[in-house]
């Protein structure tokens, strides 16, 4: 019998398949209790193919589904929708112009080469989503309690461009900082958005040659972009193809940039090659900018042959990092690296009201490390002594990007609750677990059953209850 190409494709079968039914549920089934004081929103991101692959598919290229989970009064409510950006709506009708990473990238298309998914993140700014994608696309915003896609955002007309997937809210401030980067040009550009929802800065920085970052952090006064020796090849840059690789002349580059500067008055401080797709958070420290962030090491898998012609593309997405610590000395133009601990972990979250100023706690997913990516476990690093407490999902059961959910009233960093999805290989039993943030190790204290599968995604922000309302009021269906 003849394989079909896409049944080679680990990251459309079992954990990873797409599901075709958008629902909502209400007073969902919960073992243990819901602490009466959670309330407000988990809601996560991910690939979710709205239409059977035509050709090659790589994970990331699938339509954005979110799903959310909102607790009130110790009850739970579940809901799920496709994020319907512009290329979207074209899947659905047969008539987008675009396609995924694996073929070739329209370059003379107007926005975006690729498709335009809105995939990767969902962060929250004035009380709504904002679905965001990994390569620079077009904001979506969406309602914070329906899931209804309410259209793309151009900050009163005025962004200049596009925004990458891990912009970042300021708490303090209201403001949404992103940063935006071309593929096939050397520079990449910087923005920040006031709590009115208008433009107030926006500046460009040249680079050496076009580069792939993922991720940027920012302070009180700064932010950090990351100039990273990942990049396309010759072939990639010529015939608009990702194909990328890591030349061994490249450092990394980490640049410190006023809040309101232009883009030539960065600081770059230059260190070992490596990647990062994730920051943990930064902060100011004297004369130093402190960032915590995820760095990739080699994983040391050779593609396999089972896996066809998915074989490259398997390989580089089993994700390995490590927690490590840089200082940049503001003063002396000097960097200090420091490895926190040696446990393979991805995906940190934080109290996002501690982003951008000094804390003590993450929270990450633990990496199986097999060859397909697998969260089998949580963890919680203590950023100064480098301390980790663990959890580990039961045997088959793998986890979600983690969020946390601060107790009302809180006045401690870590006081609060870890809110995360599970799947069961097994079955594809969905839950949402929750944890004290405080006693990780101690296992969840509610977990609330999913009517339906969550397919393995990305990434998942915490909406405040009294910042996004309440989802009793929200419209049923």
């Amino acid at each position: 019998m003849d394989v079909k190409i896409d049944d080679l494709n680990p990251y459309l079968q079992g954990l990873y398949a797409p599901v075709d039914t958008e629902i909502a549920a209400h007073d969902l089934e919960i073992e243990g209790e819901i602490p009466v004081d959670l309330f407000g929103g988990y809601y996560r991101n991910g690939p979710n193919p709205v239409r059977p692959p035509s050709g090659m598919h790589h994970w990331f290229d699938g339509d954005a589904m979110l799903h959310a989970v909102w607790f009130e009064d110790g009850r739970a409510t579940y809901r799920n929708r496709y994020v319907r950006t512009s290329d979207h709506l074209a899947e659905v009708a047969g008539a987008c112009d675009a396609g995924g990473i694996l073929g070739p990238a329209n370059r003379g298309r107007t926005g975006t080469e690729y498709k335009d998914t809105a995939n990767t993140d969902i962060v929250i700014h004035n009380g709504e989503l904002m679905a965001l994608w990994y390569i620079c696309g077009a904001p979506v915003r969406v309602d914070a309690l329906t899931l209804e896609t309410l259209g793309e955002e151009t900050f009163s007309g005025k962004l200049p461009r596009r925004v990458s997937a891990h912009a970042k809210t300021d708490a303090r401030t209201g403001e949404f900082l992103f940063f935006d980067y071309a593929l096939y040009e050397p520079w990449m550009s910087f923005g920040v958005v006031g709590a009115d929802n208008e433009l107030k800065h926006f500046t460009q920085i040249e680079l050496p040659g076009p580069r792939l970052p993922h991720d940027m952090g920012i302070t009180e006064n700064y932010a950090i972009l990351h100039d990273l020796p990942v990049v396309f090849t010759e072939q990639g840059m010529k015939q608009g193809l990702w194909t990328i690789h890591q030349p061994r002349d490249l450092p990394t580059r980490f640049g410190v940039l006023p809040r309101t500067g232009r883009g030539d008055e960065i600081r770059w401080f230059e260190t070992d090659p490596c990647y990062i797709y994730h920051v943990i958070n930064c902060w100011e420290d004297g004369d130093e900018v402190v960032m915590h962030a995820c760095k990739m090491i080699p994983n040391n898998l050779a593609p396999d042959p089972k896996y066809g012609a998915y074989a490259p593309m398997v390989a580089l997405l089993a994700l390995h990092a490590v927690p490590v610590e840089w200082r940049m000395n503001l003063k002396t133009g000097g960097i200090a690296e420091r490895q926190l601990d040696d446990r393979l972990g991805e995906f940190p979250a934080v109290n996002l009201d501690w982003v951008g100023r000094k804390g003590r706690h993450s929270y990450h997913v633990s990496l199986e490390g097999s060859d397909t990516l697998l969260f089998d476990g949580l963890l919680k690093y203590d950023l100064e002594t480098g301390a980790c407490v663990e959890h580990r999902f039961a045997p088959g059961v793998y986890g979600s990007e983690p969020v946390f959910a601060p107790r009302p009233g809180a006045a401690e960093e870590d006081d609060g609750y870890v809110v995360t999805f599970t799947v069961d290989r097994a079955d594809g039993r969905s839950e949402a677990q929750v944890f004290d943030a405080r006693a990780l190790d101690a296992g969840p204290v509610a977990r609330v059953r999913i009517p339906q599968r969550v397919p393995f995604g990305f990434h998942a922000t915490w909406g405040r209850g009294d910042r996004v309302g309440s989802p009793l009021h929200a419209r049923a269906g």
